[in-house]
C-alpha cells in the first residue's frame, strides 16, 4: 500500500500534467480510430488501442508538462495559476518536472513509432508545435499564439486516424483534427476573456487581454460560428459514392452547434464573466458529442 507522502507526490506529479485537458485529447485519438476503424471496416487490435490511448496520454500529458515549466515564473505571479505544482513549490527543484515531461514525451514517441511512421511525425509535431511554437517561441509575443500553437490539439485525432489506415489521411483525417484546431481559439478565449488581468500583469498578449472587451467577444462570436459551419462538414464528405455519415451526425452538429452560438451571441450582446465562463464550460462536452456522432454514426453505415 502507498504511504501518504508517496500518494500525494503522485497526485502532485499528476496534477502537472493537466489531465483535464488531456482527457479531451485522448478521447479525440480514441474517436477517431475507432470511427475510421467504422468506415473502412479495418479492425484494430488491442496492443494498437494500447499504443494509440497510452501514447496520446504520455504526449499530452508531456506537452502540459513541460508548459508548465516553461511558465513556471509567470504562474507564480497570476491569480489564477500560482498554487499549480511547480509555482507553488510542491514540485522543487523545478527541474524536477523538466525531468518528468521529458520522459513522457519519450515514452510518446516510443509508442506513437510503434504504430506507424506516420503515427510518430505527428507525435513529434504535436509535442514541437505545442511546447516550442506556443509556449517559447508565441505566448509571450503574439496575440496569434493559440492559433498557430493551435495545431497541436489536432495531433492526437490525426495519431488515432493514421493508427487504423492512410486512406482519406489528408481530408477525412484532417477535417477530423480540424474540428480540434477550429475548436481551440474559441475555447481558450472564452476563458482567458474575463481573466485578462491576470495576462496583463504578466505581460502575456493573449488577444483578449490586448484587444478591448467589444473586439474580443466579436472575434469570439466569430471563432465560434466559424466552428460551428466546420463541424457539418463530415456529413458532406463523399466515398466511393456515399456520404460517409448519416443524419445522425449532421444533426447532432446543428443542434450542438445552436447551443454553441447561442451562448456566444450571449456573450456578444451581454458580455459579463458568468457568459464567457458558461460559454467555455459548454465547449468541452460540445466537442465531445461531436466525435460522439462521428463513432455513433460510423457504426451505422
Amino acid at each position: 500500500m502507498l504511504t501518504t507522502k508517496a500518494s500525494s507526490r503522485i497526485k502532485t506529479y499528476y496534477e502537472v500534467t493537466k489531465p483535464k485537458i488531456w482527457y479531451l485529447l485522448v478521447f479525440t485519438a480514441m474517436g477517431a480510430t475507432y470511427t475510421v476503424s467504422n468506415l473502412y471496416h479495418i479492425p484494430v487490435s488491442a496492443l494498437t488501442w494500447a499504443l494509440v490511448t497510452f501514447g496520446v496520454i504520455a504526449g499530452s500529458a508531456a506537452a502540459n508538462t513541460l508548459t508548465n515549466y516553461n511558465d513556471r515564473d509567470i504562474d507564480a505571479i497570476m491569480e489564477r495559476t500560482k498554487e499549480r505544482p511547480i509555482p507553488s513549490r510542491r514540485i522543487y527543484p523545478a527541474k524536477k518536472a523538466l525531468h518528468f515531461g521529458l520522459i513522457l514525451a519519450g515514452i510518446s514517441l516510443v509508442c506513437a513509432f510503434a504504430i506507424n511512421t506516420w503515427a510518430g511525425i505527428f507525435m513529434a509535431f504535436g509535442l514541437a508545435d505545442n511546447i516550442l511554437v506556443y509556449s517559447k517561441l508565441l505566448k509571450r509575443r503574439s496575440r496569434t499564439n493559440i492559433v498557430l500553437g493551435g495545431f497541436s490539439g489536432g495531433a492526437p485525432a490525426m495519431i488515432g486516424y493514421v493508427a487504423v489506415t492512410t486512406t482519406g489521411l489528408w481530408d477525412l483525417g484532417l477535417v477530423m483534427a480540424g474540428l480540434v484546431f477550429v475548436w481551440i481559439p474559441m475555447h481558450i478565449w472564452s476563458l482567458t476573456l474575463h481573466v485578462k488581468e491576470d495576462y496583463n500583469k504578466v505581460k502575456v498578449p493573449m488577444l483578449t487581454a490586448v484587444e478591448t472587451e467589444k473586439t474580443s467577444v466579436r472575434v469570439i462570436a466569430g471563432t465560434t460560428l466559424m466552428m460551428v459551419l466546420f463541424s457539418v462538414l463530415p456529413f458532406f464528405m463523399i466515398d466511393s459514392g456515399k456520404h460517409l455519415f448519416h443524419e445522425i451526425y449532421l444533426y447532432t452538429a446543428i443542434a450542438s452547434g445552436a447551443i454553441m452560438v447561442a451562448l456566444s451571441m450571449w456573450l456578444l450582446v451581454k458580455p459579463s464573466e458568468r457568459a464567457s465562463w458558461t460559454l467555455f464550460k459548454f465547449s468541452s462536452p460540445y466537442l465531445a458529442i461531436l466525435f460522439i456522432a462521428l463513432m455513433v454514426d460510423s457504426v451505422l453505415r
